[in-house]
C-alpha cells in the first residue's frame, strides 16, 4: 500500500470543504496512527462536515452524538434492558460501539459523560457492571469543540485530553476560499453531494497502518523526540521565559505520539524514512493539548502554539 491509495479519501474530503489542508492532513495522520482526534474551532468552520466526509470515505459504521449538558453516560455506553420473555437482562450497545464516532461539541457535556468516554478511548473497551465489552478493531473518536470562552462549555479533563493523539485547530478561511465556499454551496443546492468514488475498506486501512509502522525511524531521531518532550517539562534549561510560561509538560504518551505520527506523515509524503521535518510538522498538533501554561503566560498573551514554536527552535536537531 502507498499514499496514493488514500487519494480517493483525500479528494472526497476536499470536495466537501474548501481549504483546510492542514486539518485534512491531521485527520489522515490520526487515522493511519490509530488514534483519536480533537478538533477545535469557532462554529461554522466545517469541522463536522469534514469529519462526516472522512466517515463516508471509509468502510464501517459511523455515528454522530451531539454532546449536551443533559447527556448521560448510558447515552454513550448503552444499558442493560430487562427482557420479560427471557427473565434476564440484556445489554443494548450504545453509540460507542461504532467504528467512527463523531463527538460533536464534546466540551458541552459534564464530567460523568467525559469519564464514560475516557475508558473507550484509552482501553478500547466498555465496562458495564461486572462485564467488559471490547470495541471494534477499527475505533476512532473525532471530537469537535468550541473554544472554552464560548457560553456553556467546560474544560476537558487533562486525563482525557491526553488520550487524544492530536489536536487540530481550524481557522477562518481567507477571502478567496470564502468565495469558493459560496460557489460550492450554490452547487450543492442545485445538486446532491457526490458520494465518494470508492470507500476504503478496513482491510486496506489496516494494511496501510502496517506499512506506516515499517517506516524507518533513526535511533538519533528517537533521542530528538525524547529531548523535545523532556524540554516541555524542563523548559527553563533552554530559555528563561519558557521556564516562566510552562506549568506542566507533556506525558510519555506525547513521545509515542510523535514517533507514530511522524511515521504517518513520512508515509503520506511518499518517504521511506522519517526526517526531523516530519517530527516538527506534527509536533504542534501533538503537544498543544498536553502543555499547560502558567497564568503569567496567559497574562502576557503567550499561546501554547507560540511556546511550542519557540521550543522547536531551541532543541538541537541531530
Amino acid at each position: 500500500m502507498t499514499s496514493s491509495d488514500l487519494q480517493a479519501v483525500r479528494d472526497h474530503i476536499a470536495s466537501r470543504i474548501i481549504g483546510q489542508q492542514a486539518f485534512i492532513d491531521s485527520m489522515l495522520v490520526c487515522l493511519l496512527s490509530d488514534g483519536h482526534l480533537l478538533v477545535e474551532g469557532m462554529p461554522g468552520l466545517a469541522k463536522t462536515t469534514a469529519v462526516k466526509a472522512l466517515a463516508e470515505s471509509i468502510e464501517g459504521d459511523f455515528h454522530r452524538i451531539q454532546f449536551t449538558p443533559d447527556l448521560l453516560p448510558s447515552d454513550l455506553i448503552g444499558t442493560d434492558i430487562y427482557r420479560h420473555e427471557k427473565g434476564e437482562f440484556e445489554f443494548r450497545q450504545g453509540p460507542l460501539f461504532h467504528n467512527l464516532l463523531l463527538a460533536d461539541e464534546v466540551n458541552r457535556a459534564p464530567a460523568k459523560v467525559q469519564s464514560a468516554l475516557l475508558e473507550a478511548m484509552a482501553e478500547r473497551q466498555i465496562t458495564v457492571g461486572q462485564k467488559t465489552y471490547p470495541l471494534p478493531q477499527l475505533f476512532m473518536v473525532l471530537a469537535t469543540q468550541n473554544p472554552v470562552e464560548q457560553e456553556g462549555t467546560y474544560h476537558l479533563p487533562e486525563a482525557q485530553l491526553d488520550r487524544f493523539l492530536m489536536q487540530a485547530v481550524v481557522t477562518y478561511p481567507n477571502r478567496d476560499e470564502e468565495l469558493r465556499i459560496l460557489e460550492l454551496d450554490s452547487e450543492q443546492q442545485r445538486h446532491h453531494p457526490t458520494p465518494p468514488s470508492r470507500r476504503l475498506s478496513q482491510a486496506e486501512l489496516f494494511a496501510m497502518r502496517r506499512a506506516v509502522a515499517e517506516i524507518y525511524l533513526d535511533p538519533r531521531l528517537n533521542h530528538y523526540i525524547v529531548d523535545l518532550v523532556q524540554a516541555t517539562r524542563h523548559p527553563k534549561l533552554y530559555d528563561r521565559d519558557l521556564g516562566r510560561w510552562c506549568r506542566f509538560g507533556a506525558s510519555p504518551r506525547a513521545s509515542i505520539a510523535l514517533a507514530r505520527c511522524a511515521r504517518a506523515r513520512a508515509w503520506l509524503d511518499g518517504e521511506t524514512f522519517v526526517t526531523p521535518h516530519h517530527i516538527q510538522s506534527v509536533a504542534p498538533e501533538i503537544l498543544r493539548h498536553r502543555i499547560l501554561l502558567t497564568f503569567e503566560a496567559e497574562a502576557e498573551g503567550v499561546t501554547t502554539d507560540a511556546f511550542i514554536k519557540r521550543l522547536l527552535s531551541l532543541v538541537a536537531i541531530p
